[in-house]
């Protein structure tokens, strides 16, 4: 299966991705996600852990009955209970997979105490009970590359042989470079009996760096999958990210004469969106979908860009959805140009949507002297929703160069309106101690995080908060040309999610976005 030149995409942000500590989603968050994959050409998609928790089984379950094109698929540890659960939340899908892993390096085998044989017995069975399931069964050995090389060759082909249709060679700790990479795929493939009968995947982290380039050429020894997440989101520094080796494969074509089927003019969409309910920001230079990555500051890069932008660009911004042109709105525009200029960005919106973002452009475009792209990108991405128990009315913070500043402020809670003044070592701080001085809760601050949406003293600040209470972590962001502002309302947006999570937490209460916890 390795002769066609199709390099499928299994993207894993709503599994891999989501254990990222602090980028929990809700449910319906992941389904938003979800279907933004499979709108813009993902090949397979890792909805979740299944057997992790119930939110996490239903929100699997709801995403495989709601796919239109892409094959759902489930994770599973090397266990019946798991596999069966895994089965149960993914079979509505009109293609399902089951996918199931376990460690085989030396570190790998000793956590459930297995010796070889034992492991490899397992191996054969739970392979096995999931083709009995399902057609399309992927089987990982976890921590492959540093797996012995004749033991992984013997696990493989056990896999094969029960059934397995997909062999995913994980570098789980991010340890090799390109050359291993490619000729370990390479190796197998001809090594392995039934290889030949099978698709083998890639599945880099990024702990070294090397992630996107240890994919690639995983593919040039012979993977025709990639595993991968929107902006490289996941545990420790993160997976392969989708756009990096995407658009690798689509400007470098002359080297990698490789396709997928991803429209990556939807690029830019889905990376904003992906961030927002992380909130993980992407940082200013990330490849391909960074603030900067189609920048140009020097005069050199200037001077050329205006004679041929081929010089200091390899690929054209809008190739992944980015406009480079100011918006050219203001305020006596109205909402059919705005949905113009949506639409122009990738988000296709309904009334109702495009009404709230219609007032907040107003409000924007009266304080601005120029309204860009990246500030209706930050509109958009703003979650506050009329179902929030907390709401801020209004916030005045008075600053002097001695002595504590004082935040006045009026919040909304549950319909009422309360009113407080409080102190803090900055006008942040004494906006966050008004807001507990209203709603006392135990919630810690995890981080806090300000950036520039765009350039300018009265540019956008996007503030992105994460707080944690028993547990449970919650995310928040917004912006507004006033920063303080911009950091009450993230502030309280981290609130109104942490509160939905209490809720969803306490017994009897029958909910599918109960956040999901790894096991």
């Amino acid at each position: 299966m390795t002769k066609s030149n199709q390099v499928l995409i299994f993207d894993t942000t709503l599994r891999d991705g989501e254990q990222s500590p602090g980028a929990t989603m809700t449910h319906d968050e992941k389904l938003e996600i979800a279907e933004m994959l499979d709108d813009m050409g993902v090949d397979i998609i890792e909805a979740g852990f299944p057997i992790a928790s119930e939110g996490d089984f239903n929100a699997v379950s709801e995403i495989a009955k709601l796919s239109k094109s892409a094959t759902i698929c489930g994770l599973a540890r090397a266990n019946y209970k798991d596999i069966d659960r895994c089965w149960e939340a993914v079979k509505h899908a009109k293609s399902p997979r089951i996918h199931t892993f376990i460690g085989t390096s030396p570190l790998h085998r000793a956590i459930p105490n297995l010796n070889m044989d034992e492991m490899a017995e397992r191996i054969h069975d739970t392979v096995t009970h999931a083709r009995n399931l399902c057609d399309n069964v992927q089987w990982s050995p976890m921590d492959a590359t540093r797996t012995e090389w004749d033991y992984l060759c013997r696990v493989v082909e056990i896999a094969i042989k029960a059934g397995a249709t997909t062999i995913n060679i994980p570098d789980t700790v991010g340890y090799t470079a390109p050359v291993e990479s490619a000729d370990l795929i390479r190796n197998l493939i001809a090594t392995v009996p039934g290889a030949d009968n099978v698709i083998f995947a890639t599945h880099c982290h990024n702990d070294l760096g090397m992630a996107t380039a240890n994919s690639l050429a995983a593919v040039e020894g012979g993977a025709r999958q990639i595993e991968c997440t929107i902006n490289g989101l996941g545990e420790r520094a993160g997976n392969t990210a989708l756009e990096e080796v995407v658009m690798a494969l689509k400007v470098r074509s002359d080297i990698m004469p490789y396709t997928t089927k991803i429209d990556t003019r939807k690029i830019m969409n889905i990376s904003r969106r992906v961030a927002t309910v992380s909130g993980f920001a992407v940082q200013f230079n990330k490849a391909i979908v960074g603030k900067n990555a189609f920048a140009h500051e020097s005069g050199i890069h200037q001077d050329g860009m205006l004679k041929n932008r081929e010089t200091f660009e390899v690929m054209k911004p809008e190739d992944v959805g980015l406009s480079g042109t100011s918006l050219p709105l203001g305020k006596h525009s109205g909402r059919a140009a705005l949905r113009a200029k949506l639409a122009e960005l990738g988000f296709d919106m309904a009334d109702n949507q495009l009404n709230d973002v219609f007032v907040r452009f107003k409000d924007l475009a009266d304080r601005k002297k120029e309204v860009f792209d990246d500030d209706l990108m930050a509109l958009v991405s703003q979650n506050d929703t009329d179902e929030d128990r907390l709401k801020l009315k209004s916030l005045r913070v008075v600053c002097g160069t001695d002595g504590p500043q004082q935040a006045d402020m009026v919040m909304e809670v549950d319909g009422a309106d309360v009113e407080t003044s409080a102190t803090g070592d900055g006008p942040v701080d004494a906006t966050f101690n008004a807001v507990k001085a209203i709603f006392a809760h135990g919630a810690r601050l995890q981080l806090y995080q300000v950036s520039a949406v765009t350039e300018g003293t009265d540019a956008q600040a996007t503030v992105s908060v994460r707080m944690e209470e028993d547990g449970r972590i919650a995310t928040g962001q917004s912006a507004d040309t006033d920063t303080v502002v911009a950091s009450a309302k993230a502030y309280i947006n981290a609130l109104n999610r942490l509160l939905v999570r209490r809720e969803q937490s306490e017994p009897g209460y029958d909910t599918k976005g109960v956040s999901y916890k790894d096991t």
